[in-house]
């Protein structure tokens, strides 16, 4: 169930992101639910042998490369899902640092609260 929650509130950060970055674009829900599948898909593979790889480089800029990753692991899924589109490397900056914060944000609040009780 968690999952499901996750993906939704995925989906949902892109719709805003896609809302307030020019050049970054997401034709509807059903888009932003493949495009949410195939980050998580590229993150989990391709994204991290590059955090691994550039490992030394992250730590010299102070972990601000990781941004950098995170737009190319966006430019990368954009091009395989139908109905996502990241068509500046601009877009695809502030497409990843706002989608860091608004899905930190959203996953924030939809936590599962049951674990703190005990």
């Amino acid at each position: 169930m968690r999952l499901l929650i996750r993906w939704f509130v995925n989906a949902g950060s892109l719709l805003v992101v896609a809302h307030f970055v020019t050049g970054f674009k997401v034709s509807g829900f059903k888009a932003a639910l493949i495009a949410a599948l195939v980050i998580g898909l590229v993150n989990a593979t391709l994204g991290t042998v590059l955090k691994i790889l550039t490992f030394p480089l992250t730590i010299l800029t102070l972990g601000l490369f990781m941004i950098v990753i995170n737009a190319l692991m966006l430019k990368l899924a954009a091009m395989v899902s139908p109905g996502f589109e990241v068509t500046t490397w601009t877009a695809a900056i502030l497409g990843a640092v706002l989608l860091a914060v608004i899905s930190g944000l959203l996953h924030w609040l939809t936590k599962d609260r049951r674990k703190e009780k005990s």
